[in-house]
């Protein structure tokens, strides 16, 4: 998710540019997926959403280092977040005379950052209403207490701080399952625009993102 907001002229093309890098490409299907299977299909809380939550983590720390190291397109200081130019460049999409850029327009660039942000939110306060335990630990736990052992629960902590833990365990909830939300939202909306400017701009965007090039109509 990450690239040049450099507009860019169609005219004396040789051949379409390489886009997106493989870690770039199999980290955003691979999230992509995620969302849509802890969103909509695995029962929230159980282990396979736990492990698929674990995986996320995994892959939004992999790719936040690869904001920092990788090529160029793929680096934060390649489509920083620019509200003004978003805006902009939403007028000139209704005006029907958007320009076109080697990959992300500022639109984009501010979209792929929230949906970062939500992501940051729901697997942070995923780790904390499982305690940072691992999903191997969770399973175990789960299965230790349907074979009768509850002693895997029984806590140490003081009513008072059982009390306080239980408050923000309930707020940790809240704000997870409305980020959660609200994640699925902004990925309906970032589908709709990904449709909108393709056709506005007569150009493939989904296809740089499945193998790597761009290829202009």
């Amino acid at each position: 998710m990450g690239a040049s907001n450099t507009p860019q002229s169609n005219e004396g093309a040789q051949s379409p540019p390489e886009l997106w890098d493989p870690l770039v490409r199999i980290s955003h299907w691979l999230i992509a997926v995620a969302v849509i299977a802890n969103g909509l299909l695995n029962k929230p809380g159980g282990t396979i959403h736990i492990w698929i939550g674990w995986g996320v983590l995994a892959q939004l720390a992999l790719r936040f280092v690869w904001g920092f190291l990788g090529p160029a397109e793929a680096r934060f200081s390649a489509f920083p977040p620019d509200p003004r130019a978003a805006v902009s460049h939403l007028i000139d999409l209704v005006r029907g005379s958007p320009r076109h850029y080697r990959s992300h327009n500022p639109a984009g660039a501010i979209m792929v950052y929230a949906l970062w942000a939500c992501l940051v939110v729901v697997t942070g306060t995923g780790l904390y209403m499982t305690g940072a335990k691992s999903p191997i630990t969770i399973a175990e736990e789960k299965a230790a207490v349907a074979a009768g052992d509850w002693s895997v629960l029984v806590k140490d902590d003081d009513d008072e701080k059982g009390e306080d833990s239980k408050v923000l365990g309930e707020a940790a909830k809240e704000v997870h399952e409305i980020a959660a939300n609200l994640m699925l939202v902004l990925a309906l909306i970032h589908v709709a625009g990904v449709a909108v400017e393709s056709r506005a701009t007569r150009r493939n965007l989904v296809r740089p993102m499945l193998v790597g090039r761009i290829k202009d109509k």
